[in-house]
């Protein structure tokens, strides 16, 4: 969405007067158009539809995705913990999750295998606005689908987030947008979407709860089946929390 900086501009040097901030003050001579310019960051997904890019970035590679019952833990972690290693360091670095060699897909282009295989990216950063009280929030986004008959590189599911993110919006509505675009994109049998957050609506008004994290999950398709669910929600919970390694920093 294009915005158009001059009237916002003129919007924010109204905004700070109608609050008692004298818009004038020389400290405050650039604000507006420096707020103006966030804004086309942070709500540049206003109004785009996110998934012409998946159905774009789709690679077809056929077969039954229901014929398999394997499960990968596809996250980054994983990938960079099991380069070059033999399969049973491989199998430790991954935990629980099952070794397999990469599809030539993914060795080609850096896509996930589609055979049946559930795909799970774990600890996405985001960052997106409130809409009720134009604060931020940001967080982990934990998204997982099952492929159909066709898989996607892992940039474009970054790009999902932070699409579907940089807008106003509400947590739970984030990930109800990120399961229906992974399910309308790529014609997934399942997906899910689990959202850890801090809400600086929270944290910095109000009850001022800033060590309160919010979490929800949306889930569609086979990813709403109980045992597939809590397959996916055991390998979002291996190896503990970003957000707990990092707060101890």
């Amino acid at each position: 969405m294009a915005i158009d900086r001059t009237k916002a501009e003129v919007a924010i040097r109204e905004f700070l007067s109608a609050v008692g901030v004298d818009a004038d003050d020389p400290r405050l001579v650039r604000t507006p158009a420096r707020v103006a310019l966030a804004a086309e960051e942070l709500l540049g997904g206003e109004g785009v539809d996110p998934v012409p890019m998946l159905r774009e970035g789709r690679i077809s590679v056929g077969g039954d995705a229901s014929a398999s019952s394997k499960i990968v833990h596809a996250t980054d972690e994983t990938r960079r913990d099991t380069a070059g290693k033999s399969p049973e360091l491989a199998h430790n670095a991954a935990e629980d999750a099952q070794f397999r060699p990469q599809h030539p897909a993914e060795q080609e282009i850096g896509a996930q295998p589609a055979d049946g295989n559930l795909v799970l990216l774990r600890n996405i950063r985001f960052r997106a606005m409130c809409e009720h009280h134009l604060l931020p929030f940001d967080g982990w986004v934990h998204l997982a689908y099952l492929p159909g008959d066709s898989i996607i590189g892992f940039g474009r599911l970054y790009d999902l987030v932070d699409t579907c993110s940089s807008k106003l919006i509400l947590q739970e509505r984030l990930g109800e947008d990120l399961v229906d675009a992974l399910m309308a994109g790529l014609d997934a049998q399942g997906a899910l979407a689990v959202i850890e957050a801090r809400q600086g609506c929270v944290a910095d008004r109000g009850p001022r709860q800033a060590d309160s994290d919010s979490i929800t999950l949306a889930a569609r398709g086979s990813l709403t089946d109980p045992q597939t669910r809590a397959d996916a929600l055991r390998l979002i919970a291996l190896g503990g929390s970003t957000r707990d390694s990092s707060s101890e920093d």
